[in-house]
């Protein structure tokens, strides 16, 4: 997954996690004038703009202090939404028999993308099921993973084909 450095994260998810939310992942996507510092929070009820400007401000006071990134950057905060991006493999747990679009860096059986149901999740490696094809796939070998909303499969959206 395209998780931000450890350096990041160690700085990054105490703070998230002691203001009282998930920190469900951070992105960075280092550019010398147009970097991306993403980070990704939830809790039980749901997320709304106040949430992620009370973290955005404290993140932002102590990356200002720390100055872990010597680049330009923007900091983004924000809810993960319906097609959550997958960060862990304990997110693939919680969402056993839900569908996932998946992006490998390397093919498995001859696919670089795979979009079907997580059957079930043992040590690293992920089951899904597309069309009757189980896929064991490695979690080292997503580049990428997000849930597929409901209403997405429902409505001839992304359906596993």
């Amino acid at each position: 997954m395209k998780q931000a450095p450890e350096h990041l994260l160690t700085i990054i998810e105490p703070i998230v996690e002691g203001l009282g939310y998930e920190c469900v992942g951070v992105e960075y996507n280092p550019h010398p004038k147009h970097g991306l510092l993403r980070i990704y929070i939830d809790r039980e009820n749901g997320i709304l703009v106040d949430d992620c400007t009370k973290v955005s401000h404290q993140i932002s006071g102590v990356l200002d202090v720390e100055d872990p990134i010597t680049d330009n950057y923007s900091l983004e905060v924000s809810s993960p939404g319906e097609d959550r991006p997958f960060f862990k493999i304990s997110q693939f747990e919680r969402y056993i028999s839900s569908t996932v679009a998946v992006h490998l860096f390397s093919p498995v059986n001859s696919r670089r993308k795979i979009t079907g149901k997580i059957v079930q999740v043992e040590g690293d490696i992920i089951t899904l099921s597309e069309n009757e094809n189980l896929f064991q796939i490695p979690f080292a070998a997503m580049s990428k993973a997000r849930l597929v909303p409901d209403y997405l499969l429902n409505k001839g959206g992304r359906n596993g084909k």
